[in-house]
């Protein structure tokens, strides 16, 4: 998918957006308090967005092709739903 010389650049950036996401919930989801809870899933959400970004530059760069964005998309798209479902 990714030219060689982005596996160590984008992709690894693309890799720790989508660990923060896990972990971040992770840690939200053992605060007794509503607003830190919060907090946590606010910034998995953000993460959520920082790999849609980064898969955008991709698409941009020519590095993917729309059809093989579809399933990611909606697996964004679905994601920052639930996030944001679970910070209201």
């Amino acid at each position: 998918m990714f030219p060689s010389d982005e596996k160590y650049a984008m992709v690894q950036q693309i890799r720790r957006a989508a660990l923060s996401v896990h972990l971040n919930i992770a840690e939200g989801s053992s605060r007794k308090s509503d607003t830190e809870r919060k907090r946590y899933f606010e910034i998995a959400r953000g993460s959520v967005i920082e790999i849609d970004t980064a898969v955008g530059i991709a698409y941009k760069l020519l590095y993917v092709k729309p059809e093989e964005l579809q399933p990611l998309g909606d697996l964004i798209v679905k994601n920052f739903k639930l996030l944001s479902g679970m910070i209201k």
